[in-house]
């Protein structure tokens, strides 16, 4: 009996023997043998590295204004588990009097959240959302959280919010980044194509997995630190852009119209100072950057394309400015189709400058279908020459693919050249109008638009960008001069004297085309109502066109002259009358410096002290808010935010209460 029991504990410790054996084995195996792996493993599953995003540059005006820019929204938390007893218990008081004094609370909430926090052992307790950078700066520096990560429990982590401070104001140029139908990053306007430039580099962290499948980083440091993406320098100039475009608003509004655009441009440069597109919304008489209707548009530009008949048969020699034509009553007829007059009666009788000047489409057809007939390949070689057969080949996606019937192929018959003489029968977009206008102000070189002067790395020019010529001469100088002189004289005495003034000179072109009467056919019946000209007129500096679609025509008001004229006066005048003197300044260096002081100033404001309200007095609008906001104050204006700062409600040196409105009178 006594053996059979000893035999037992023999077996049942040989089995605990084998057992043990077969752990240490497994052990063995797993730390030696796979260990690596299972390492990897569980580093995989706890360890994971983060994007640390660059901060994105800036788009500024050329005139130093930010259209857009990031702004950096922070979030703090806390894990009540890494501060030690001693640190948490001494400065518990002190941490929950801070933080109620910052988000205007009590502090026995904020002391009973961390009590609860520490006993819960909760590591990612929420102390603070959507943080400016000068609310972030000051919460880190209280009791505990100052001690970083470990120490202090502090984690923080940051998102970016692009901002436009001028609103919706060429929002389509500028651009922004959305979403494509698969969910992909689809860029618009600059912010689409020069984002190689504004990303910048992401960053790289570590973090490792806490309580409820929250991460903490590793260590203070990142990884890999985040390289900033460069500022963006566009052409565009905040005070002609805001004058274009509530011009255009107000020609919409009256006019009931549906959609239009304005563009100007720089004559010398090609620089594009100031581009709008609004179109209505289900409301009325609610406008907004829709489309970018400018550069992609394409359409009959109807009688502003006759200066293309001007220019071929003065450069070709083919006629004078002299040489009379009969309009027949102002109807002719061509393979059983009419060419009309819009206005029938008058002399009938007159010279082909005349015509010009009027807009008479029976005098141009006649001028050019007689000299061309036999041979139209001269008339439609002149067009491509100019290079209106083909896109611009401008930086913004989405440009418009002009256009223009060429003879010896399917798309040609026999109206096609009489038709092209009066804007029919080809389409073009208003920024390739634009461009040719702008040739014949620059004294005959043809100049391609641009909307970017350079791309800077703080004070550091990383890429300039150059005047590009697509043509240097497109017609000779004699033909320029007279062309100068027949447009001068379509504002003086022509279709579009409802807007000349002796105050200022302008010259240029009405156009009103009539919708599906052309190539696209239908029964859709409109019009389109344009202008496009330069001024002054001895040295042009600015080249603009208005294009308005879809006019109400219950008034009759809805030729070139009525409807897009008065918007093209209104931005020269404008121009002429109140431009700042900053305006006027061509150097491009000198810009630079307002551009760099007003950064300056607006840097050396924020870190003043962050308890007190600054002096924001002489600041642009856009700066003062900004800054004022970040501070958690509410601003309300008085007056454009363009403008400068000339009074502030709460005066400098008054202790700063957040959530406290301040009034800010604009001039």
């Amino acid at each position: 009996m006594e053996k059979a029991v000893i035999y037992r504990i023999y077996f049942v410790g040989l089995l605990i023997l084998i057992f043990a054996g077969a752990i240490v084995f497994k052990l063995t195996n797993i730390q030696w043998v796979h260990g690596e792996h299972y390492r990897k493993l569980a580093k995989q599953n706890t360890i994971k590295t983060f994007v640390v995003p660059a901060n994105k540059g800036s788009i500024y005006s050329s005139d130093g204004s930010l259209l857009a820019v990031s702004v950096p929204i922070y979030i703090v938390r806390f894990d009540a588990v890494s501060p030690s007893d001693k640190v948490f218990n001494e400065n518990l008081n002190a941490l929950s009097d801070s933080l109620a004094s910052f988000f205007g609370k009590k502090r026995s909430f904020y002391e009973f959240k961390l009590k609860s926090a520490r006993s819960n052992k909760n590591r990612f307790l929420l102390i603070g959302k959507d943080l400016s950078y000068t609310q972030y700066a000051r919460l880190k520096s209280f009791p505990i959280l100052k001690l970083g990560i470990y120490k202090g429990g502090r984690m923080d982590s940051i998102k970016e919010v692009r901002k436009h401070p001028i609103g919706e104001i060429a929002q389509r140029t500028i651009g922004y980044i959305g979403l494509d139908k698969n969910g992909n990053k689809n860029g618009v306007g600059l912010e689409g194509v020069f984002g190689m430039y504004l990303n910048g580099k992401d960053g790289r962290i570590l973090k490792q997995k806490i309580a409820k499948g929250q991460y903490k980083p590793i260590k203070d440091d990142n990884e890999v630190e985040p390289i900033d993406g460069y500022d963006v320098i566009s052409t565009i100039d905040v005070y002609i852009q805001d004058i274009a475009h509530h011009a255009l608003l107000q020609s919409l509004q009256k006019n009931k119209a549906e959609h239009g655009c304005v563009i100007v441009m720089e004559t010398k440069t090609g620089h594009i100072k100031a581009i709008s597109n609004l179109g209505r919304t289900e409301k009325d008489t609610i406008y907004k950057e829709r489309l970018n209707y400018a550069i992609r548009e394409k359409g009959e530009p109807g009688s502003t394309f006759k200066l293309v008949d001007m220019i071929a048969l003065l450069d070709d020699n083919k006629v004078d400015t002299s040489k009379v034509y009969d309009r027949n009553g102002g109807l002719i007829t061509y393979f059983g189709k009419d060419v009309v007059d819009s206005h029938r009666d008058g002399p009938q009788r007159i010279s082909l400058a005349k015509g010009f000047e009027i807009s008479s489409n029976t005098v141009l057809v006649k001028a050019v279908y007689e000299n061309y007939k036999n041979n139209p390949k001269q008339f439609v070689d002149r067009i491509n020459n100019m290079g209106l057969n083909k896109p611009l080949g401008l930086c913004l996606k989405g440009e418009g693919i002009p256009f223009v019937p060429q003879p010896n192929t399917p798309k040609w018959n026999g109206i096609s050249l009489p038709w092209m003489a009066f804007g029919y029968g080809v389409e073009v977009t208003p920024m390739q109008t634009l461009t040719l206008y702008n040739a014949i102000a620059n004294n005959g070189e043809m100049i391609k638009p641009q909307f970017v002067s350079e791309i800077r790395d703080k004070n550091k020019t990383i890429k300039k960008f150059e005047k590009e010529i697509i043509n240097p001469k497109i017609c000779s100088k004699e033909t320029v001069k007279k062309l100068k002189a027949l447009l001068e004289n379509v504002v003086k005495k022509g279709t579009a004297k409802s807007i000349y003034s002796k105050d200022f000179s302008i010259a240029g072109k009405t156009g009103t085309a009539q919708g599906n009467y052309g190539i696209n056919g239908g029964a859709d019946k409109h019009y389109i109502s344009s202008f496009v000209g330069f001024f002054p007129v001895k040295e042009p500096k600015y080249t603009c066109i208005v294009v308005v679609h879809k006019p109400s025509t219950v008034k009759g008001n809805y030729y070139g002259a009525d409807v897009a004229g008065p918007v093209f006066k209104r931005i020269a005048q404008k121009i002429f009358s109140d431009s700042p003197t900053t305006n006027e300044i061509k150097d491009v260096n000198k810009k630079v410096n307002k551009q760099d002081n007003k950064f300056n100033e607006y840097f050396s404001k924020a870190q003043n002290d962050k308890n007190v309200i600054p002096n924001v007095k002489g600041m642009p609008g856009m700066d003062a808010v900004a800054l004022l906001e970040n501070m958690g104050l509410k601003v309300k204006l008085k007056g454009n935010i363009i403008g400068k700062v000339k009074s502030q409600s709460i005066t400098s040196g008054n202790p700063l209460v957040k959530n406290t409105t301040i009034e800010l009178a604009i001039n």
